[in-house]
């Protein structure tokens, strides 16, 4: 799969690629993508590839993210700070990584400092700057016709990606794809003597789910504007949206009071 970068403000167009020892830089970088996934459970596979993207990448944190009706469906990340950066995404609905959903080609922020990003990104860029973060590089996980979720890169100084760097950033984004469609998964996974390996994964849904229904009761209004809800009250608060979902889901917080 060839998915080559959209021009975006702030982002690096695709420098061209060396040859040589950039071929034999991006062989041995396939080769360590691939021994760190082998032998792993099915969970951790995608936070092994989050570490390994960070290791082989100039970039601070990596995270991945299962695109779900509603809001991202975070599958792993390389660190609690990374977990943090896509949990921020998901609670404003807006980021590189929403942007890569929709057009599904890679968006490389170079500087969220750029004037077009606060201009595209207002909120994002306010809330991950004050985070340490300089620059982002989302890549979509799919084809060019399905997009199943992002892998998303932090960086705490400004700066692109080159040619090398962004075809190994592929190369991890290509692995997550395939490891995606491939994981046992349900009763298959089940048969294997374990537990389907979403299932921790999808509490945390279930729980944006559960407190969406909530809201939509105490306030009488669609899940959309639940949602929207739950979304300002987590930024108003300096909260997640999942934090504040779980305190809905445990009646600490009702939206139909003062």
């Amino acid at each position: 799969m060839v998915v080559r970068p959209r021009d975006d403000p702030g982002g690096d167009p695709d420098p061209g690629r060396s040859r040589g020892s950039g071929d034999r830089g991006r062989e041995r970088a396939a080769e360590a993508i691939a021994a760190r996934v082998r032998g792993a459970e099915p969970g951790e596979v995608p936070g092994r590839l989050c570490a390994m993207a960070v290791e082989l990448l100039p970039v601070d944190g990596a995270s991945v993210s299962l695109r779900s009706a509603g809001m991202p469906v975070q599958l792993g990340a390389s660190s609690t700070h990374a977990a943090y950066l896509a949990q921020l995404q998901a609670t404003l609905g807006d980021g590189p990584c929403r942007r890569a959903l929709q057009t599904r080609a890679p968006v490389l922020v170079r500087d969220l400092t750029a004037e077009t990003c606060a201009h595209r990104w207002p909120v994002f860029a306010q809330q991950a700057l004050a985070a340490g973060v300089r620059a982002v590089y989302a890549l979509p996980l799919g084809s060019d016709s399905v997009c199943v979720g992002t892998l998303d890169l932090y960086r705490d100084t400004p700066g692109g990606l080159t040619g090398d760097q962004l075809h190994v950033a592929r190369l991890v984004a290509g692995v997550m794809t395939t490891a995606l469609m491939a994981l046992p998964h349900g009763e298959e996974y089940e048969l294997q003597g374990g537990e389907p390996w979403l299932s921790g994964l999808a509490v945390d849904q279930d729980t944006i789910y559960q407190a969406v229904g909530m809201i939509m009761a105490q306030l009488g209004v669609g899940a959309d504007e639940a949602l929207v809800r739950l979304r300002g009250d987590a930024f108003a608060r300096g909260r997640t949206a999942l934090d504040v979902a779980r305190d809905v889901v445990a009646h600490r917080r009702r939206f139909d009071t003062t």
